[in-house]
Formats: C-alpha cells, sequence, structure tokens
C-alpha cells in the first residue's frame, strides 16, 4: 500500500536542510543543499550534530521568490478522525523558511517584492481548509479507488493522486522529479472534511463528508468565473459523502463548478457587476471539452442550473441551456431551477419540488456501496452536478437535500435504518448531519469569497429565519469590500502558490511595481473633501439660508459629480491582480 513518512525532524545547518523521517524502522533523510538547491538522499548518520533541531508534520514543498528558495513545512497538524482505520489530518500552522541565510544581496525594491510574495503564499496558507493522509490516498472517492489496479496500489500516493485536488503539487515539483524521494511527499487537499461517528437505532456509524476543491482554475469569487482553454471550470469542487457500518461502506458523489463556458463579471464597485459572455471565443470548444472530461470520469450528468432566469443571469441560463443541447449527447442532461423565484417569501418547502423531479434520475444514478464482504453490492454511474452563480450558497442547499436522499437508502439497505424510518425523524443525527452541511458550506465560501456562506440557517434549521436574513445581508456587505478592495491580492496569492505565475530567477522588475493611475488616489480625496465641506455647511450655517443652500447645492454637487465619475470607472479603484495578464483571466 502506498505510503508517505507521518513524522519528521528537521535539522538546520548553514549549508543545509536535513529532514529525517522518524516513523518505526526509518533511517531515511532528505537533504537540501541551501546553496546549489540540490535534493538528495542520505543517512541518519550524515546529520551533523551541530544542527539545529525541530520536530515538523509535514512537506508542503519549496517555491522561488525574489530572494531565492524556499521550503514550506508543516509545523503543527490536528486530527479530523479516522476514515477505514486511516488517521486524516488538517495541516493548522506552517513555516516558510529561506534557503538563504540573509536578504543583504537584495535591493531595497527587492526586498519589499520579497515581502510581498511572502505575504502572499502565507495569505493561502493561512486560508482554512487543508487536508492530508500519510497512508490513504484523499484525492480519489472510494469508487475509484475500489476500481483500480495492482500496478496502480503500487505507486507513491504523489504519483497516484487526482492532480486536480493535489494543492501543493506545483510545491511538490522538485520531490516529485526525482522517485526515491515520493515518500517524503504528501498530497494536500484543500476543501472540507468532517467525520462523525452517529447512532441510529442503538447502531453506531460513521457518517463522513469530504470535499475537495479543484486546484484548476482555482481563485476568487468575480475574478475566476466560466472554464478556461483545458476546459476547467472555476470553483469546481467534488463533494463526497461517505457511510461505514460493520465493514460495510457506501459513497455518494456530487459536484458543483462554474457554468463552462466563458464569461466573466469583474468587479467594479457596483453591488452585483453585469456579467459579461465573451463574444469572441468558441464555446463549445472549451465546453465540449469540460463535459468529455466529467462523462469520463463520473459517467451520466445531470446538471443543476440554480440561477435566476429573469434580469441579468438569465442570458447565463439561456446560454448553457442551448450549449447542452448543442452537445447533444444523451448521458447529459439539463433541468434549470429558478431557486430565487421558487422560493420567494421563505417559502423554502417548495426546495422540495426539485429533489422529487429528480427522484428516479437519483435512482437510476444510484451510489457506491459495498459489503461487510467486500463485493461490491452497487456503483455510482452518474452525478448531479449543481451551479448558482458561485456554486455556494443555493448549490449547497441543494447538494445536502440530495445527499440525505441518497443516504437514506444507503442506511436502509445496510440496516441502520429500519422500513418505514425517515432521516429526518432522527432529531440527533439530523442536528449533526445539518450542521456538517452548513459547515461544509461556510469552509467553501471562505475559500472562494471570503466571507461564510449565506442561507446556512436553512442548512442548518431546515428553516429560513429572519436572523438569517439578517446574517446574510452582514455576509454580504463583506463580500461586497473584499470583492472590491482585497481579492486581487487573494487571486495573486492563489496564482503565486499554484505555480499560474513563477517569480523570475532574473534580477527584472515583477509585475508587483506597476502603479496606480493618477485619478486612483486623486478622485477619492475630492470626492471625500467635497463631502465633508457639504456636512459643514448643513452645521455651520451662513449670514442666510439662500447662502447656505448654494454652498451646500456646491458641494454636494462636486461630490455626487466625482461619485459618478468613480463609478464610471470602476474598474480602476478595485483591487485587481497584477501577476496574471488579462487575457489569461479571461
Amino acid at each position: 500500500m502506498a505510503t508517505a513518512y507521518e513524522r519528521y525532524n528537521l535539522h538546520t545547518t548553514p549549508e543545509k536542510f536535513f529532514i529525517e523521517a522518524c516513523d518505526e524502522g526509518a533511517d531515511a533523510v532528505l537533504a537540501i543543499d541551501r546553496v546549489s538547491n540540490e535534493m538528495t538522499l542520505t543517512g541518519k548518520k550524515d546529520v551533523p550534530p551541530s544542527a539545529v533541531t525541530r520536530p515538523i508534520c509535514g512537506i508542503m514543498g519549496t517555491i522561488r521568490l525574489v530572494a531565492g528558495m524556499y521550503l514550506i513545512v508543516i509545523t503543527r497538524k490536528r486530527n479530523v478522525g479516522s476514515l477505514l482505520g486511516h488517521a486524516v489530518w488538517k495541516a493548522v500552522d506552517f513555516d516558510v523558511i529561506s534557503y538563504k541565510k540573509t536578504v543583504l544581496h537584495l535591493s531595497e525594491i527587492q526586498s519589499q517584492e520579497n515581502k510581498t510574495f511572502l505575504s502572499m503564499i502565507n495569505n493561502v496558507l493561512t486560508t482554512d481548509g487543508f487536508y492530508f493522509c500519510t497512508n490513504f490516498d484523499l484525492t480519489h472517492t472510494l469508487q475509484r479507488l475500489s476500481n483500480t489496479s495492482p500496478d496502480f496500489q503500487e505507486m507513491s500516493l504523489l504519483e497516484r493522486a487526482d492532480q486536480r485536488f493535489v494543492w501543493n503539487g506545483n510545491l511538490l515539483r522538485e520531490l516529485a522529479a526525482q522517485p526515491e524521494l515520493h515518500k517524503f511527499a504528501v498530497p494536500v487537499i484543500h476543501g472540507f472534511i468532517v467525520m462523525k461517528p452517529c447512532r441510529i437505532n442503538g447502531k453506531i456509524f460513521e457518517w463522513i463528508l469530504i470535499s475537495r476543491r479543484s486546484c484548476f482554475r482555482a481563485g476568487v469569487r468575480y475574478y475566476v468565473r466560466g472554464i478556461d482553454s483545458e476546459g476547467h471550470a472555476a470553483n469546481f469542487v467534488e463533494t463526497e459523502q461517505i457511510v461505514l457500518y460493520e465493514g460495510a461502506k457506501a459513497s455518494f458523489v456530487q459536484t458543483r463548478g462554474s457554468m463552462p463556458f466563458y464569461w466573466s463579471q469583474r468587479p467594479n464597485l457596483k453591488y452585483k457587476p453585469k456579467p459579461i459572455i465573451s463574444k469572441h471565443t468558441n464555446h463549445m470548444d472549451g465546453f465540449q471539452r469540460h463535459f468529455d472530461s466529467q462523462l469520463l470520469i463520473y459517467g451520466k450528468q445531470t446538471i443543476l442550473n440554480l440561477v435566476n432566469q429573469k434580469g441579468s443571469e438569465k442570458p447565463l441560463e439561456e446560454a448553457f441551456a442551448k450549449m447542452v443541447s448543442g452537445m447533444n449527447n444523451g448521458m447529459l442532461g439539463y433541468i434549470a431551477f429558478d431557486f430565487h423565484k421558487e422560493c420567494s417569501k421563505m417559502r423554502w418547502d417548495r426546495l422540495q419540488l426539485l429533489v422529487d423531479s429528480v427522484s428516479e434520475t437519483q435512482d437510476e444514478y444510484s451510489y457506491f456501496m459495498l459489503s461487510s464482504e467486500g463485493k461490491t453490492v452497487a456503483q455510482q454511474k452518474g452525478v448531479f452536478r449543481s451551479n448558482c452563480m458561485d456554486c455556494l450558497d443555493r448549490t449547497n442547499v441543494i447538494q445536502s437535500l440530495l445527499a440525505r436522499r441518497s443516504l437514506q437508502s444507503q442506511l436502509q439497505r445496510i440496516g441502520v435504518l429500519n422500513v418505514g424510518q425517515r432521516i429526518e425523524e432522527q432529531a440527533e443525527f439530523e442536528k449533526i448531519y445539518k450542521n456538517a452541511w452548513a459547515d461544509n458550506a461556510n469552509a467553501c465560501a471562505v475559500q472562494y469569497a471570503g466571507t461564510g456562506a449565506l442561507k446556512t440557517d436553512f442548512t442548518r434549521t431546515g428553516k429560513r429565519t429572519r436572523l438569517g436574513l439578517l446574517m446574510d445581508g452582514w455576509n454580504s456587505m463583506i463580500r461586497y469590500y473584499k470583492n472590491n478592495f482585497s481579492d486581487g491580492f487573494r487571486q495573486d496569492s492563489i496564482d503565486l502558490f499554484l505555480g499560474n505565475f513563477a517569480v523570475d530567477e532574473t534580477d527584472g522588475p515583477t509585475p508587483l511595481r506597476v502603479q496606480k493611475d493618477w485619478k486612483f488616489l486623486t478622485l477619492p480625496i475630492i470626492m471625500l473633501v467635497a463631502f465633508s465641506m457639504c456636512i459643514v455647511c448643513l452645521l455651520m450655517a451662513g449670514d442666510t439660508w439662500t447662502e447656505a443652500l448654494a454652498y451646500v447645492m456646491f458641494w454636494g454637487a462636486a461630490s455626487a459629480i466625482t461619485g459618478t465619475i468613480i463609478l464610471f470607472n470602476g474598474q480602476d479603484f478595485v483591487d485587481a491582480p497584477k501577476l496574471v495578464h488579462k487575457e489569461k483571466m479571461d
């Protein structure tokens, strides 16, 4: 079985890093030359006694910045549970260590740029949701793992991992190039994992939810929409629900992802920027690539498009429907469900209409199940691919309802639920189930949109509440601020981390040196001064009311005109990414 080392000591000398495998019986040491950057396999006898030693939990990888190479290690981990007897860990703390002993070789500008790049790496590392396992493959579903060949079983975790979900794949390139070092490399996924021991009818079973976030076309809301030329969709997440009971295993897989054609929705200071469908691209080419890949991996697909069927979202729904029709593939189904219209005025019970309408398809797709004897008794033959605009809030609500319906059948089949019993009636389990799906929504939302999810009051309680509406309003305000004024930096951070942008080895300037246009600073100051003067004139009236009114109207008009100019040039005032060219972003 493929495994990686679980425990390590990091020994540091001025010339080298020695990463010692501390597992029982292990003698291997990974030596990294801090000058030549060379990685070699050696033994414990080669570690100098003078080295400074500390324990670490794993190697995230290496990356080149302005100052040279950096080693990224996991310094603290937390156990989130056991999957089929294998400990699953959440990476909690990291350290980014420079190969170079000083940065004196850098100019002042280079030093500042290096600090910015370091803060970008730390920005990604501090985004909650990195998980790993040293002796089990977290990147594949149970069904894929059960259908593998003996050769696959012999591969290292790094070789056999699904590259869509290995978030440190770029950082592990140096280790990947040398097969003898693979036991030091652990694939790390990004997303959400919860593992809960549950009890129904006195029977204890393990209920697990795993969301794997794709590292292809990864990024933040608004700056990454639609697909790229390879057919990778923005915010693509594979979510697997697993049940383990007395040796029996069951799993149900769903996916979510941005509408897979070329469209954008750039921040421009407006609360909801208008989505734009590209007019200069062959949409069907990327669309076909996307679904060819999806059908190959998952089998049949039913698309659940939850966007509004009026207003600015309507053209997107129409384009999606037209492309599915144009593809003319019997394995691809399409259902448009106007979530907001159907559930308006707090009528959230109407979601059952959608669940009921796809019930026959869900029964046909089935789920994966192994009996306690290890015999395959069911295979999942297709998936539901859900999306709204962000593939976050509406999407998660629908996925939790479909997953519950699948779970109902699985628990009856393995003998946990009695005939006629319903999951909804099991109060203790329902609480665990709803909270876990709401936590899943929050995790995916923070990673993509920068705040917790909306509509989680329904996921947690089964009801839409006024407090939930207030919380959604608060989260929407925070999203607005982040999307306009901090997401450019977040997008750059992800692109640097995943290798979409590489720091040049030459001493040339980086894209960070691009200066803002003059109006970026001037116009907001003018508007602030004009607005302040307007308030002052209101509070400190002149000799006559006509004089006061004239001043108020003058300064009010000045602030309004300036504000209008700022809004008209909104894209110049938002925090846009610097590291990726616009063409690539489109």
